[in-house]
């Protein structure tokens, strides 16, 4: 008869759980690969929307200190692509339309930006694989100066 403390029944009760840790391992390491990918992906977006509003901040800007409705179109575009560029930011489709409608002295100029995500890379997850990130910025044109 072996006594409960003896080595020998602490010994068989350790043998009988040895590779339980492989096994949880085996078992939990595509879950936390699927949920860091997740993460990746929802980093992408959050980080490119944030990149987004700030080239439609930059283009708005640009497009209300133009001097004509065709010279603000144009420099809102450039404007928007240098600024996702320098942001690496790289959008699979890109967007940039330009509402000059108020161009007056003390009206406004709009610009929404629309730059589609590529999320393809993220393999193993069901999301889509691209998605659409759109912002709108509006920029107040100064009041004291001329337009043609």
């Amino acid at each position: 008869m072996i006594a409960q403390g003896s080595p020998r029944a602490v010994r068989r009760l350790s043998n009988d759980e040895q590779g339980s840790v492989t096994a949880e391992l085996v078992l939990l390491t595509p879950l936390l690969i699927l949920l860091l990918l997740f993460v990746v992906g929802l980093g992408r977006l959050a980080g490119a929307r944030i990149e987004v509003d700030g080239a439609a901040a930059q283009a708005s800007r640009a497009a209300s200190i133009a001097r004509d409705p065709a010279a603000a179109v144009v420099m809102a575009k450039q404007t928007a692509v240098a600024a996702l560029g320098s942001d690496h930011i790289t959008c699979a489709q890109l967007s940039v339309n330009t509402n000059t409608t108020q161009f007056v002295p003390g009206g406004s100029v709009a610009v929404t930006i629309t730059c589609t995500v590529s999320l393809g890379e993220l393999t193993g997850l069901r999301v889509p694989a691209s998605e659409s990130v759109t912002t709108r910025s509006v920029a107040v044109i100064d009041q004291f100066r001329s337009t043609t």
